[in-house]
């Protein structure tokens, strides 16, 4: 098997080397993907996005996903969340995966955004007082809470969104392009709360921008023609990127 230890210890394999099961998976505090393919059916026949990707992620990893416009990073944020299903591969949840932050689509448009906090907060067993309270206070939007989501802007809903998983506890979070949210102030003050606030939290972000993946990534997964190679130099995977 084809393997490179990073500097975190972990073993990464080479894409398409066989995979070695977890010792044990009921403990193993990992999110393992384990040569995960997807294939789409189309007019013109079957395409494939993604082939035999490989990686994991541990308590305070955080992996770049790098790639140019449909290189598969957000199929791949979906299939990780569970919203698509893979063509074949297996991923192991050990830790409580956030949806993907950059979805705004979860909410009911015919609810408020107070009562959609609500909602969601008592799915996952978050204080609703609490829970509201951060919500308001970090999305800014005021009175708008009040009202129907169906007449929020998608950064609005966004907003929600981002400010309600800051809120819950998870353990490893899913970053679809979300930092991109609101004007230059509201972005530093997200990269503030999920790089600073949740240092400990395992992350995987879809992302394109080189400065974010230098400055907070501890390793990068660069995509390309449905395949996928993940370096722990992610000075190195960014050099890549940039020449796809």
């Amino acid at each position: 098997m084809s393997t490179v230890k990073s500097r975190h210890g972990m073993l990464t394999r080479a894409p398409g080397s066989p995979s070695r099961p977890s010792a044990d998976v009921t403990t193993d505090r990992r999110i393992v993907v384990d040569r995960i393919c997807k294939t789409f059916d189309t007019e013109i026949g079957p395409r494939r996005v993604l082939h035999e990707i490989s990686f994991h992620v541990g308590p305070g990893d955080r992996i770049a996903v790098l790639g140019r416009n449909g290189a598969g990073k957000s199929t791949l944020i979906q299939i990780l969340s569970g919203r698509l299903h893979p063509t074949s591969g297996t991923i192991h949840r050990g830790l409580n995966m956030s949806w993907p932050l950059a979805l705004g689509g979860g909410f009911d448009g015919e609810l408020t955004g107070y009562d959609n906090v609500r909602f969601i907060s008592k799915i996952y067993g978050a204080p609703v007082k609490e829970t509201f309270a951060f919500v308001d206070d970090f999305t800014e939007i005021g009175k708008q809470l009040f009202m129907p989501m169906r007449f929020y802007s998608s950064g609005m809903r966004m907003r929600v969104a981002f400010a309600l998983s800051l809120a819950i506890d998870f353990e490893c979070f899913l970053i679809d392009e979300v930092l991109l949210v609101g004007d230059m102030k509201f972005q530093e003050k997200c990269k503030h709360a999920i790089f600073d606030g949740k240092a400990d939290r395992a992350m995987i972000l879809a992302i394109h921008g080189p400065e974010t993946v230098k400055e907070y990534c501890t390793h990068a997964l660069v995509l390309k023609n449905g395949y996928g190679r993940v370096f722990d130099d992610v000075n190195l995977a960014c050099e890549i990127y940039a020449s796809l």
